[in-house]
């Protein structure tokens, strides 16, 4: 909201600097983000009369002279096609600074002197979306009893000063310069003074030319007055001065007075040419699936079921709220003009407007809130002005359909309420002095006292919201600053977040570093890595389609941040998120996802670089293994590693799932080339681990067991299997062969190829045997090989080489 402080001291007896008042308005509630001069960094810049214009022969410049208030004319050489003589213009004067501190020199153009410089709006640093449609291609045009020489900073309000307020929904009345003088009268303890104008109606009646009715639960009310015998041109100067500093474009007097009672009532407002409708009744209805309505900006717009229409003869002539239609737009021949004045649902409004794209200082307002009390005020304000501005006659009697609550509310609390609440010693005079000065009356004692809330600020509705208007008036520095008084507790990390630390720790240990990559992405990459993909979940209204789903895997993110990396020449990268995926078993229109914890790595390039006297070690999977291998053994979980050709994404020869107790956790290996190819990275591993039915497998911390002082006992066996024999086929048989003193196994060799048979692959293992309690003796070791060695010879078909 863009406040004028001209405009305010005028309906508030306020006389502070912008500077103070911000401050004011910020401590109490009503932030101030900047308060804006248009007129600094301009200098020099005089109101002229143009005595004389010709034309330059063979190029669109015109030679002027120019009366600046000094002793002769001044020569101007100006190429605006809008300039004429006896016009008044705003003259930048020799050494003047305009917009972006540009400074005006003489020169001469084409052999012609020029003094000056005749400027148009946008020159003097005015935005070109406020720039009245008339002047926007060329130099503004001044009044005619604009006198030469003089500054015209006042002529175009150009020295107001503008205050910029960040509203907050729950203060939406601050959306209209009658709300803002209320609440600078309360902090300042004065009264406001708004101008009252008394609508002059002929004896014709309004509801005999027009008809309003509402057919939908998304109107509320509607109101319309008749407006004969408009004369449509261009608003006066200090109309259109409100408007720009507002941030609006001037139009013409008839819209122009639309948008002055907009920013004066907050009530947005509407103007239609009744001569272009083709029947009496006005219907505010709801859109039709597929129907469709050029708007004022000329874009047809397609509408749904969900939309508010205004429509004549069956025919949308407005998107209610938003914008109104191409088809009964006020023009210059325009004479009958139907103003309206409504309120509507603010959540259909938002929705609308939010699904177009469309928004409008109206539309804000629907959303955030009306006050319901000025509607029909609003409506006569702005049809007395059109009588003023545009000559207008203005028809007997509102036209309305629907009715709204005006009656104030009444809020109710005690001064002890208000007291344990602040921590402040208010009296009930106290009391009664802040809600003088917010011009809301008080009734009761201090055991119960009833405040008379009016229509104007719909957020307060209960006792707290009165507690919060005390405050901010009685001033946030002056309530006393108290520690909260509460008893000790104890306080201990959660299970969760015991196991995310213990993980991240080590996987920080094998040289991860950790990144944090987006939960939303695309509804194919949500699913492209996941095991067993449940329903997608998706946003009704996503940013983009590439934040649009909820995602059910992690290591679709991590490779768009590796692709990132890459492209910046970073190629060897070690990664790992801790984060969650949403699992989606119902209607993820109507249920929400179940959130798991994941875990996830990524490792692509080289683990070791070449130097002079070893070779440069890129990773493989059994890299990642390993430290997969680290993480479940400081875990202390027990989990295999199963061949895995089921993913489409991963390369079917390198990657295994994770089985823990049967279940699975996870999986772990390469990526598919082609898929890698598609994200423009390299051969990488990744690998993604369930942390929720990790912590439901955690056991508690295992008992401390004294070192054996006996020391242990090792043996290799080499074993010839077929290849299709895997690792923990051959771990499975060696534990299985129930020898309760071997504590370790270790595989330190494979090989397949020269003087092995074709088929077959030898794998030797390192077997650790321990007593805890006595020494072991070749005899007991040599018969727990052979025991093994039978173990391995039945069930993988071992052959002991």
């Amino acid at each position: 909201m863009l406040v004028s402080y001209k405009w305010l001291k005028e309906l508030v007896d306020v006389d502070v600097t912008t500077a103070e008042l911000a401050e004011k308005m910020s401590t109490t509630g009503i932030e101030v983000e900047g308060v804006e001069r248009p007129a600094e960094g301009l200098s020099k810049l005089v109101v002229g009369d143009v005595l004389s214009c010709e034309d330059v022969p063979d190029t669109h410049l015109h030679l002027c002279q120019v009366d600046t208030g000094d002793e002769e004319p001044r020569q101007i050489v100006c190429g605006a096609p809008n300039i004429a003589a006896g016009q008044k213009v705003i003259v930048a004067l020799p050494g003047a600074r305009i917009a972006d501190n540009y400074k005006i020199k003489k020169g001469k153009i084409r052999g012609m002197e020029s003094l000056g410089m005749i400027c148009s709006l946008q020159e003097l640093g005015l935005s070109e979306s406020i720039v009245p449609k008339e002047f926007s291609d060329g130099i503004q045009i001044l009044p005619k009893a604009a006198v030469p020489g003089e500054s015209v900073f006042p002529y175009l309000d150009l020295d107001d000063e503008i205050i910029e307020l960040a509203i907050t929904p729950n203060r939406a009345d601050a959306l209209s310069m009658r709300g803002v003088a209320y609440e600078v009268a309360a902090i300042y303890g004065k009264s406001v003074h708004f101008s009252e104008k008394d609508v002059h109606e002929v004896a014709q009646k309004a509801a005999e030319k027009i008809a309003v009715a509402i057919e939908s639960n998304k109107a509320l009310t509607y109101k319309a007055r008749v407006v004969e015998n408009v004369t449509v041109a261009s608003s006066p100067q200090w109309l259109q001065n409100l408007l720009m500093n507002a941030g609006i474009r001037p139009i013409n007097n008839v819209v122009d007075v639309t948008n002055y009672v907009l920013l004066y009532f907050g009530q947005p407002m509407h103007a239609f040419d009744y001569d272009k409708f083709a029947d009496k009744t006005i219907v505010a209805r709801d859109a039709r699936p597929g129907e469709k309505l050029v708007t004022l900006d000329g874009e047809e717009r397609e509408l749904t079921a969900d939309d508010l229409v205004i429509s004549v003869a069956d025919q949308a002539v407005a998107l209610a709220g938003v914008m109104g239609g191409q088809s009964t737009e006020i023009d210059s021949a325009s004479q009958t003009v139907v103003l309206e004045a409504a309120v509507f649902d603010g959540q259909s409004i938002r929705k609308t407007s939010s699904r177009l794209n469309l928004r409008s200082e109206s539309s804000s307002r629907f959303e955030k809130g009306i006050n319901y009390d000025t509607v029909g005020q609003a409506l006569d304000y702005a049809a007395a002005m059109l009588d003023e501005l545009a000559g207008g006659q203005t028809l007997a009697g509102q036209v309305e359909a629907g009715s709204l609550p005006t009656e104030p509310v009444q809020v109710s609390t005690s001064l002890d309420y208000v007291n344990v609440r602040l921590g402040t010693q208010l009296t009930m005079a106290d009391i009664q002095d802040i809600f003088a000065k917010l011009d809301f009356p008080v009734a009761g004692n201090e055991e119960r006292f009833t405040v008379t809330v009016p229509r104007r600020r719909w957020d307060i509705a209960i006792q707290a919201d009165l507690v919060e208007e005390i405050a901010r008036i009685y001033g946030y520095d002056k309530l006393p600053t108290t520690l909260p008084e509460a008893a000790g507790t104890a306080g201990e990390l959660t299970s969760t977040q015991k196991l995310r630390r213990r993980v991240r720790t080590i996987a920080e240990g094998a040289g991860l570093s950790e990144i944090i990559s987006y939960a939303l992405t695309t509804p194919e990459k949500a699913v492209q890595f996941t095991q067993n993909p449940t329903n997608v979940t998706e946003l009704m209204w996503p940013m983009s389609i590439e934040r649009s789903a909820l995602r059910q895997n992690i290591v679709a993110g991590m490779l768009d941040t590796i692709a990132y990396n890459v492209a910046r020449k970073n190629k060897d990268i070690a990664i790992y998120e801790i984060g969650k995926v949403f699992e989606q078993k119902g209607n993820p229109k109507a249920d929400l996802p179940t959130e798991l914890d994941t875990f996830a790595l990524a490792v692509t390039g080289l683990v070791a670089e070449k130097d002079f006297q070893t070779e440069a070690q890129p990773v493989d999977f059994f890299y990642v293994k390993g430290i997969l291998e680290t993480l479940f053994a400081k875990l202390d979980l027990s989990v295999e590693f199963v061949a895995e050709s089921g993913l489409a994404a991963m390369h079917p020869g390198r990657t295994a799932s994770l089985i823990l107790d049967g279940q699975p956790l996870g999986f772990v290996g390469q990526i598919h080339p082609e898929v890698a190819k598609d994200y423009g990275i390299p051969e990488t591993y990744v690998a993604e681990i369930n942390l929720t039915a990790v912590q439901n497998k955690l056991q508690p911390a295992s008992a401390f067991v004294e070192i054996p002082k006996f020391p242990s006992v090792s043996r290799d066996i080499a074993l010839l299997v077929d290849q299709a024999v895997s690792h923990q086929a051959i771990l499975d048989a060696i534990q299985g062969a129930g020898v309760k003193r071997l504590i370790k196994i270790k595989l330190f060799d494979v090989y397949a190829g020269h003087n092995i048979a074709h088929g077959k692959k030898s794998m030797a293992y390192s077997l650790t045997f321990q007593n805890p309690s006595d020494n072991l003796t070749d005899e007991e070791v040599a018969k727990y090989m052979e025991k093994i060695t039978k173990a391995l010879t039945e069930k993988v078909s071992a052959e002991v080489r």
